[in-house]
C-alpha cells in the first residue's frame, strides 16, 4: 500500500527543512485566516447587548450592566424598560436576546420558550426582589394584612394603585393571591416613582411598588423617594413581616420575588457572559449595594494569624 506524497526516496535535510517550514508557514496562516473570520463573530467580551427589564427592576438591571462594562470595555449595554409580559413575548419572538423576570412562568410559557427558542428553561436567578406597599408618611396607617390586600383588590373603590397592566408588580402580586390579574380591581398611575410622588393627592389609596425603587442606599433619587413615602410591614397570621434583608433571605415576606435572566443565546456570548458575571461573587456584591438580597450567598472566610 504505496502512502500518498512519498517518492520511494528519502529527501536530503536541506530539503526537508525547507518542506518542514513550508508547513509551519502554511498552518500559521491557516490560523490567521480563521482568526480573521472570527473577529466580527459576538463574544462574552465584546460587543452589543440590549437588555428587557420591567421598570420596577431597572435599577439593578442597569448596576449590574454597568459592571460588566467596566471589567469588558469592549461591551455596550442598553437597558430598555418594557413590561413583563411584553418583554417576554419579544424573547419568544426573537426580537430580544435577554429578558429580566420575576414571575413563575405557567407550564404552557415554559413549552412555548423550549419550542421557540430551542432552549431549556434554566431561569438564572440572581436576587431577592419584593412588591411593596406604601403610604404617604403622614398616614396614621402602620401595617397591612393579607386580608386588607385580598379584600381590597376585590373592592370596587380600587384604593390600591398599581404601575400598569402587564407589569411586574400586578403580576406577582396576583399570582399570590391564586388570581389572574384581569380579575383584580385596582387604579393605575404610570411608573413607580410616579406612584410615590402622587400619592399625596390619595391620601386614602396605597401605592404597589418594586422594591428596589426605594431600596438603593446611596441614591439621591431613592433617599428622596422615602423622604415621601413609608413601606408597610405585611401582617400574615398575626405576625408582621418588614421586606428587609432578613425577611428578604429568609422569604418572610409574603411579597418577596427572585429575580432572574432568561436568554435565547444557545452558546456562550455576551449574554451568557453578562448572566454570569451577575451570579458570581462580584455580580451579588452589586446586587447587595443595590439595597436587594443576593441570590447566591458567598461565605466570607477570615484567616487569623
Amino acid at each position: 500500500m504505496a502512502l500518498s506524497g512519498f517518492s520511494g526516496q528519502f529527501p536530503d535535510s536541506k530539503k526537508q527543512t525547507m518542506k518542514i517550514k513550508f508547513l509551519l508557514l502554511s498552518f500559521i496562516f491557516i490560523i490567521l485566516g480563521c482568526h480573521k473570520e472570527d473577529k466580527n463573530v459576538p463574544t462574552y467580551n465584546k460587543g452589543n447587548l440590549t437588555i428587557l427589564t420591567d421598570e420596577s427592576f431597572k435599577s439593578v438591571t442597569e448596576a449590574l450592566s454597568e459592571g460588566y462594562m467596566i471589567n469588558y470595555p469592549e461591551t455596550h449595554f442598553k437597558v430598555q424598560t418594557k413590561k413583563e409580559d411584553l418583554g417576554f413575548l419579544d424573547l419568544l419572538n426573537n426580537k430580544a436576546r435577554i429578558v429580566v423576570m420575576s414571575r413563575s412562568l405557567s407550564k404552557g410559557e415554559i413549552k412555548a420558550y423550549e419550542e421557540k427558542v430551542n432552549l431549556k428553561y434554566l431561569p438564572a436567578r440572581f436576587a431577592a426582589d419584593a412588591v411593596v406597599f406604601v403610604v404617604p408618611k403622614s398616614s396614621a396607617k402602620t401595617k397591612i394584612t393579607m386580608e386588607e390586600i385580598t379584600n381590597g383588590l376585590n373592592s370596587d373603590d380600587k384604593n390600591f394603585i398599581f404601575d400598569g397592566t402587564n407589569s411586574s408588580n400586578l403580576n406577582f402580586v396576583a399570582e399570590k393571591l391564586k388570581k389572574q390579574p384581569r380579575d383584580l380591581k385596582f387604579s393605575i398611575i404610570s411608573g413607580n416613582q410616579n406612584i410615590i410622588e402622587q400619592l399625596n393627592k390619595y391620601p386614602d389609596k396605597i401605592g404597589v411598588i418594586g422594591l428596589n425603587t426605594l431600596s438603593r442606599p446611596y441614591d439621591k433619587t431613592s433617599e428622596k423617594l422615602r423622604e415621601i413615602v413609608k413601606i408597610l410591614p405585611v401582617e400574615n397570621k398575626g405576625k408582621a413581616y418588614f421586606p428587609d434583608s432578613e425577611g428578604l433571605r429568609e422569604m418572610n415576606y409574603p411579597f418577596t420575588r427572585v429575580l432572574y435572566f432568561l436568554t435565547s443565546e444557545g452558546n456562550f456570548s455576551i449574554a451568557n457572559g453578562f448572566i454570569r458575571f451577575s451570579c458570581t461573587q462580584l455580580g451579588q456584591m452589586i446586587v447587595q449595594k443595590e439595597g436587594l438580597q443576593p441570590y447566591n450567598l458567598y461565605r466570607r472566610e477570615v484567616q487569623m494569624r
